[in-house]
């Protein structure tokens, strides 16, 4: 993310005003008590003897001062904001988690108050705080853009080949659009993807149910023009970003064992800078894809085999969120919800031994771990499935066909896919010739520009043109 930063300031450049927390005593208990789990009564930095929050340079002496000191917050230390004396049981926590938007830096920070009821779907959004401790850096300024810049550029200088920007409407689409550049011309060859959270369509104004503004919506960060009612308007931006718009249909579809839905968005394909490379998932630590979006998918296994079928052969790049491969923490919920609960009780940490030396052999029997690892063989053998145009869509629910054609044919498939249980399938209006399927290894030969073929249940069948036949092991659902 670029939008912002957390509410102490950055080390080295600017403080932001607090009061250590290891000095907070809610009300009603005393300095020691409240048992905070690893923070052993004292928030803060829990791996540090001295338990503070931040080492920053540029903080005040007498913060620094108590940084290497005083590791219970038990030495007096007086206010200089108000005069009162810490720690104190219920002092103000604004003093010690809280941020006065007035007193930022204008030289780092916006200067615009904080995000608040409708802003959400409007240009304040862009504007102003997004929470307490997501202060908004001012992304605008040469100073916060050399430093940011900066120090992506020594991650991409130590191997890192990819960036996922997080947030990305948070800040306007030209200003972000720099850094996205800069670090590309740094490291030619890197992939950005933006993160862009929408529950629906995500086309915006433009229709479909969805009446934001299209100036922050994902298709938008992937064009380059000007005129948000008009797609068309601008080329590719070369900044994909992750796929809500298919995702979002999931808690209707594939959560209920159907395909129903997904060729309505794919037809919309063409509001995209270039769609082939959209990053397609089914699960993501912020939202889960059943009805109610905050779980971790609780569906039938045999719903996420299929699940990956389709996000394995449709346009886009797919992406795994960790552990689903497994069903690891199946159900759970995605961040925690209750005020007693603790973090490896939901699906955001990797809590367990899987990938242990002990455990391995068995985390990589998993059904949908050899699922998966069989439709990254067939992906990696078959180029039309990674780069090429989707077209002759057609989908009903318990099936869906299509065609997949990279560079005018060098590399053509056509695809049937099935949910619950066997179809039929059948296409027309295709390149004649002979056609392997790298799931079963049939061969059919077309004469009359058409096909048709049988899908059993949860599986898929790939008929490539002159194709290398099957390719990879029968599983539990690809056979």
């Amino acid at each position: 993310m670029v939008n912002h930063s957390c509410q102490y300031g950055i080390r080295g450049k600017v403080h932001i005003d607090h009061l250590p927390i290891k000095y907070y005593v809610p009300q009603g208990s005393e300095q020691g008590r409240v048992n905070h789990g690893p923070y052993q009564g004292n928030l803060g930095n829990y791996a540090w003897p001295n338990r503070d929050d931040i080492d920053n340079p540029v903080a005040p002496e007498w913060y620094r001062e108590r940084h290497a000191m005083d590791p219970e917050g038990k030495i007096p230390l007086v206010d200089p904001k108000t005069g009162e004396t810490v720690p104190k049981s219920g002092y103000n926590p604004g003093r010690f988690f809280g941020i006065d938007a007035q007193t930022l830096d204008p030289e780092w920070y916006m200067q615009h108050g904080f995000i608040c009821g409708g802003d959400w779907e409007s240009a304040a959004v862009q504007l102003k705080h997004i929470a307490g401790d997501c202060i908004n850096l001012a992304t605008d300024r040469q100073n916060v853009k050399d430093y940011l810049i900066g120090s992506v550029n020594r991650y991409l200088d130590m191997g890192v080949d990819a960036l996922r920007i997080d947030t990305v409407k948070h800040v306007p689409r030209d200003n972000l659009l720099e850094y996205v550049n800069a670090w590309k011309a740094h490291k030619p060859g890197l992939f950005v993807f933006g993160e862009n959270l929408v529950k629906g369509y995500g086309w915006g104004d433009l229709g479909g149910g969805d009446n934001g503004p299209s100036f922050i919506r994902p298709w938008w960060y992937t064009r380059l023009g000007h005129d948000p009612r008009d797609p068309n308007s601008g080329g590719d931006s070369g900044f994909p970003q992750l796929d809500f718009g298919l995702f979002s249909t999931f808690r209707d579809n594939l959560s209920r064992g159907s395909f129903d839905g997904v060729g309505r968005v794919l037809e919309m394909d063409w509001i995209y800078g270039n769609a082939s490379e959209l990053v397609t998932f089914l699960q993501n630590h912020d939202v889960g894809p059943d009805n109610d979006f905050r779980f971790r998918f609780k569906g039938e296994q045999w719903m996420a085999a299929a699940a990956y079928n389709l996000l394995w052969t449709v346009r886009g790049i797919p992406c795994l969120y960790y552990g689903e491969e497994i069903e690891f923490m199946k159900g759970a919920p995605q961040d925690v919800i209750g005020n007693d609960d603790t973090l490896d009780q939901t699906g955001r940490a990797y809590f367990g031994d899987h990938l242990t030396d002990e455990r391995i052999g068995q985390t990589q029997s998993h059904s949908l771990y050899q699922h998966i690892k069989r439709l990254n063989q067939i992906r990696q053998a078959v180029p039309a499935l990674q780069k090429g145009a989707m077209s002759h869509i057609h989908e009903w629910g318990s099936g869906m066909s299509f065609v997949r054609d990279h560079n005018n044919g060098e590399s053509y498939a056509v695809v049937g896919l099935a949910i619950g249980g066997d179809q039929g399938i059948s296409v027309g209006d295709i390149r004649n010739g002979v056609y392997r399927d790298v799931v079963t290894g049939n061969e059919i030969n077309v004469g009359n520009g058409s096909i048709s073929f049988h899908v059993r249940g949860n599986s898929a069948g790939i008929y490539v043109l002159n194709g290398p036949g099957k390719v990879g092991t029968d599983g539990m659902y690809l056979r």
